[in-house]
């Protein structure tokens, strides 16, 4: 097994005035153009100490947009820091898009947030959503609700509402608009309808799940993973497959 040399750390700033590591003597070699070609710090800079401080900021913010439940877990030290950066981030997002956030939210900057005037987004208190999610509005998120890695949400024109303590788990998707599907006309061409999508308080919904235009989702369902929901689930419904199908309620 190949033996890395001892780390030397070179400290590039992104254009987004994130630091990132390099090693030096590592297996894998990155060119100018992968880092970005702005300044470059090394460990024998003067202000190597406050540049370490950085890598290790720039990695646990990334932790904290793939695991946001971390961010009610941090320590004191930590929570000062990671607090004034989503102050700042949430404040871009306010300013540029039609977004509402409650308190003591996390929200990943690699999160994909588009709220144009009349789709808003209106997030509840104590509410995560995770990186790489894209959602447009209109969507209304609930008090204490969790959106994890990768979901996308789309609200159509009638708009998802998501109630609170409700859990989406990676990779799940919610569509409030439909094509129609009349074979004389190409798909392009075809007619855009919408019916709005409503979950309930308390729902979970499994990894990778979809969800369709039209669809209700009563209050503590249970959506399996991967399963394709196409029709109304009542309340307490565990339910799984494609199409999904009743397997059991919570107990």
């Amino acid at each position: 097994m190949s033996r890395c040399r001892p780390l030397i750390q070179v400290v590039v700033r992104d254009p987004r005035g994130v630091f990132l590591p390099a090693a030096i003597g590592m297996k894998r070699r990155y060119n100018s153009r992968t880092l970005f070609p702005y300044a470059i710090m090394t460990e024998d800079s003067p202000n190597s100490s406050a540049s370490n401080n950085e890598i290790y900021r720039a990695q646990h913010k990334l932790r904290l947009s793939y695991m946001p439940w971390l961010y009610q877990r941090l320590k004191p030290a930590q929570r000062a820091w990671a607090q004034a950066w989503q102050e700042e981030w949430q404040a871009y997002l306010c300013a540029m898009e039609t977004v509402s956030i409650g308190r003591h939210c996390f929200i990943a900057p690699e999160a994909r947030l588009f709220a144009e005037p009349g789709r808003a987004i209106v997030i509840g208190d104590n509410s995560w959503i995770a990186a790489d999610t894209v959602i447009h509005g209109p969507v209304t998120l609930g008090d204490s609700v969790s959106i994890n890695h990768h979901v996308t949400l789309d609200g159509g024109r009638k708009g998802i509402v998501i109630g609170s303590h409700s859990r989406l788990a990676a990779h799940v998707c919610a569509y409030a608009f439909n094509h129609g599907m009349e074979r004389a006309r190409h798909i392009e061409d075809q007619a855009v309808s919408s019916q709005g999508i409503r979950i309930g308080a308390d729902v979970w919904i499994g990894a990778q799940a979809g969800i369709v235009d039209g669809v209700e989702i009563g209050d503590g369902a249970v959506i399996g993973m991967g399963s394709v929901v196409t029709r109304a689930v009542a309340a307490y419904t565990k339910v799984a497959g494609n199409p999904a199908r009743p397997i059991g309620m919570r107990d």
